[in-house]
């Protein structure tokens, strides 16, 4: 549709697609929120009632693509500023991380000291999701640049300070 509006009208557009994307100000509510979102809240309000075992579906094998927001944001600016044509572009930070290794970031940020008990009666869901980032660099000069970790731990710092259940 876009590369028809720019050859009828001159319209140019961007179809952008992001990975996950996190960060503060997210829906932190673990009913009906994303990965990291949920397992954020799990994990401090888990250990504020020192609840000795946090039980995470699946087997931790799956892994998924990040973005932090500001990151995301930088990248939906770039395609509105460099783009000359319609493209479709994958906006990630071009890192594959395991749930696994997801859920032991969270439980050190988060300062969680229980266990970790995988549920593997329960779905891995889709064991591989991770895009080619490689257009939207060359294309706009996009490249993530906040690590999951650091990301993370920022939405950790403000889920704590602002976050109202």
């Amino acid at each position: 549709m876009g590369e028809d509006y720019l050859k009828e009208y001159d319209f140019k557009s961007v179809f952008l697609l992001p990975v996950n994307l996190y960060g503060p100000g997210d829906n932190f509510i673990a009913e009906n929120a994303h990965v990291i979102q949920a397992l954020i809240q799990r994990f401090i309000e888990d250990g504020k009632e020192n609840k000795p075992k946090i039980s995470v579906w699946g087997t931790g094998v799956a892994t998924r693509e990040f973005l932090y927001i500001t990151d995301a944001a930088k990248g939906i600016v770039l395609a509105t500023e460099k783009l000359v044509n319609s493209e479709i572009l994958n906006l990630g930070s071009g890192i594959e991380t395991s749930i696994k290794k997801l859920v032991e970031i969270i439980k050190e940020l988060t300062h969680y000291k229980g266990e970790i008990v995988w549920d593997s009666s329960k779905p891995d869901g889709t064991l591989r999701r991770c895009v080619d980032i490689s257009k939207a660099e060359n294309l706009i000069g996009f490249r993530a640049t906040i690590s999951l970790y650091n990301g993370l731990k920022k939405s950790i710092d403000w889920f704590i300070a602002d976050y109202q259940l």
